[in-house]
C-alpha cells in the first residue's frame, strides 16, 4: 500500500569499502544509558554488538556502491550522492546532533535506472581528528550516507566506520604518590607507578599503613570511568566501574604494604577525552575504598590518562618520570 503512495522503498542500496575483506575490524557494544539499570536489558545490550572497518586520521575512504531497483522496475531520481559525516549525538538532548566533519560528492545526475548500478566514490585523506566513541550518554560516528533523491521520499543508506586515534607515549610520565588519611585515626600513603596508562598496560603500585587506630575490614581498588555531557547549567555526569576487586582482607598492621598490580588489557577501556569538540569528556579514576567494621565507607580518587599507542600488543616500554608528591590529603567519608 506505501508503495502505492511512493512512500516504499524502490531499491536495495549497498556500501561496500574498498580492501574491506583485509580490513581490520572493531567490535563494540551498543550504548545503552540505563541497561545497568536493569539485568535483563543489560543482557540484551551486551548481545548487540556492532562491527565496523578500522579507519585512522587521514586515511582515504572509498568504495562502491550499489543500488538494485526492486521488481524490475526502473527507479526515477533526481540524483546520487554520497557523504563522509563524522557526528556527536547526545542521548540526553535529542535535538543536540552536530557534524563535525560534511564532505560531499555526487554520484549520479537526475535521471533513471532500469537496471543494478555501481557508483565509485572516494574520500582523500580525510581528516578524523577524534577516536569513534560509544558511551551511557553519547554517540562520536563516523558514517557514509547515500541519499538517492526522490520527489516524494527520499531513499537513505548509512554505514558505520570505526576510527582510532594513536598517541605518541609521553615523554614525561610521572608516578603518583600520596598521603591520605583521618586525623589521629588513620594515614595511610599509596603510589602508583605512573599517572599515564595505555590501553595494555599494568597498573604497579603499593598501600603503606603509616597509622592505624580504626578498625578496617578491608580495602578495595576500583576503575571508575566518568563521562561529562554538555555544558553548564545543562551539564550531565554519568559514572560506572569497569572494575572492582579486594585488595586486602582483614585489619591492616602499622608499617604494612599492601602491593597493586592491575592488568588493563581485560577491560573495555577507551583512551581519555577531554572536551571533545566542547560536546563531552570521558575521564577515568582509580577510586581507593576503606571499609571499617561499622561498614563505614572511605573513598580517594585519583585521575589517571589512558591514551591508545600505536601497537598494543608490543611490550611498552616503561617511561622514567620524577614522582609528583601530594602534601597530607583526607579521605572522603561515605
Amino acid at each position: 500500500m506505501a508503495s502505492l503512495f511512493g512512500l516504499g522503498t524502490f531499491a536495495d542500496v549497498e556500501v561496500v569499502f574498498a580492501g574491506e575483506a583485509e580490513r581490520k575490524v572493531v567490535e563494540t557494544r551498543l550504548p545503552a544509558a540505563a541497561a545497568d539499570k536493569d539485568k535483563e536489558k543489560k543482557e540484551n545490550a551486551d548481545a548487540k554488538r556492532l562491527r565496523m572497518p578500522l579507519y585512522f586520521d587521514g586515511e582515504s575512504v572509498a568504495g562502491k556502491v550499489l543500488v538494485r531497483p526492486k521488481d524490475a522496475k526502473k527507479l526515477d531520481h533526481q540524483g546520487i550522492k554520497i557523504e563522509f559525516v563524522g557526528s556527536i549525538e547526545l542521548f540526553n538532548d535529542r535535538g543536540a546532533h552536530t557534524e563535525f566533519v560534511s564532505l560531499s560528492q555526487e554520484l549520479a545526475a537526475p535521471g533513471e535506472l532500469r537496471s543494478s548500478g555501481t557508483f565509485d566514490f572516494e574520500f582523500k585523506n580525510v581528516e578524523k581528528q577524534f577516536e569513534s566513541y560509544y558511551g551511557i550518554n553519547v554517540k562520536l560516528r563516523y558514517f557514509v550516507r547515500v541519499t538517492i533523491a526522490r520527489r516524494i521520499s527520499d531513499i537513505v543508506k548509512e554505514r558505520d566506520l570505526w576510527v582510532y586515534s594513536y598517541r605518541v607515549p609521553p615523554d614525561v610520565n610521572n608516578s603518583i604518590k600520596m598521603e591520605v588519611g583521618i586525623e589521629d585515626a588513620l594515614h595511610i600513603e599509596f603510589e602508583y607507578n605512573k599517572s599515564k596508562y595505555h590501553l595494555r598496560d599494568v597498573i604497579v603500585g603499593k598501600i603503606q599503613f603509616l597509622l592505624v587506630r580504626i578498625k578496617i575490614k578491608h580495602m578495595e581498588l576500583s576503575i571508575i570511568r566518568r563521562e561529562t555531557t554538555g555544558v553548564p547549567p545543562n551539564q550531565y555526569n554519568e559514572s560506572e566501574t569497569i572494575t572492582k576487586f579486594e585488595i586486602m582482607d582483614g585489619a591492616p598492621a602499622r608499617a604494612e604494604v599492601i602491593p597493586i598490580r592491575l592488568f588493563l588489557s581485560g577491560f573495555e577501556l577507551t583512551p581519555t577525552y577531554r572536551d571533545v569538540n566542547k560536546k563531552f569528556s570521558t575521564r577515568y579514576y582509580l577510586n581507593l575504598v576503606l571499609v571499617d567494621e561499622e561498614n563505614r565507607r572511605y573513598f580517594k580518587q585519583q585521575e589517571i590518562t589512558i591514551f591508545r599507542i600505536k601497537d598494543d600488543g608490543e611490550e611498552y616500554q616503561q617511561i622514567a618520570g620524577g614522582a609528583s608528591s601530594a602534601g597530607l590529603s583526607t579521605f572522603t567519608k561515605q
